[in-house]
């Protein structure tokens, strides 16, 4: 990675149940013949240095071991959502900045996770944003040191509670859209039927994979 900057992280949290996907662990869907989570880990290793996957339980992870030079690690606080996976990840990470993700979005574009990275410095956080009240805080990048000073302590499991406290600078689309004119990067896929309307041909899952547990 050239250039004189702070490392860079990511963080994917896929630690969900799945049950808005029928039961079926998203993150091997398979989109334009390859899995939501290699396309994933693909993209980020064009923009960070390190890349943490957090899951619910150890036997999750056993799922990820085809994973190369990718650390996978359980929730240390169990059942608090996308939080709990936030804390675990940013203890286990070692860049200043780090971009964090859901294991459900395919098509995240790297450049505007670059886009993110750079907002983000001289703030806790760079979230993308619609309006001021439709945040992207699971497609952003955050201040390592900020993130955990915030979970360490907190009362709420909101995510937007959590963006709300910090040093945020907000993103607008508009600004993406110049990277990504379609806003594909923020395609989220809750079911089946959100997958085949991206891609009517896509697969419903790997055949090289164990079922979920």
């Amino acid at each position: 990675m050239a250039g004189e900057r702070s490392m860079r992280s990511a963080i994917v949290l896929v630690g969900g149940a799945a049950r808005r996907a029928g039961g079926r662990e998203k993150y091997f869907f398979t989109f334009r013949g390859k899995a939501f989570i290699d396309r994933l880990i693909d993209t980020l290793r064009e923009v960070v240095d390190e890349t943490v996957v957090v899951a619910r339980d150890p036997g999750q992870c056993e799922r990820f071991g085809h994973l190369n030079a990718v650390r996978c690690i359980p929730d240390i606080r169990r059942d608090l959502g996308p939080i709990g996976g936030l804390h675990a990840g940013a203890l286990a990470v070692h860049g200043e900045y780090v971009f964090v993700a859901a294991c459900d979005m395919p098509c995240i574009h790297p450049e505007v996770v670059r886009l993110l990275f750079d907002a983000a410095a001289g703030y806790d956080a760079a979230i993308p944003c619609w309006n001021a009240d439709m945040l992207e805080p699971l497609h952003a990048v955050y201040r390592t040191s900020a993130l955990l000073g915030y979970l360490e302590e907190h009362e709420s499991l909101s995510l937007r509670a959590m963006v709300r406290s910090l040093d945020t600078r907000y993103v607008r689309v508009e600004k993406i859209r110049e990277i990504d004119p379609d806003l594909l990067t923020f395609t989220n896929i809750n079911n089946l039927e959100d997958l085949e309307s991206i891609d009517p041909s896509a697969g419903r899952g790997r055949d090289d994979v164990p079922e979920p547990y």
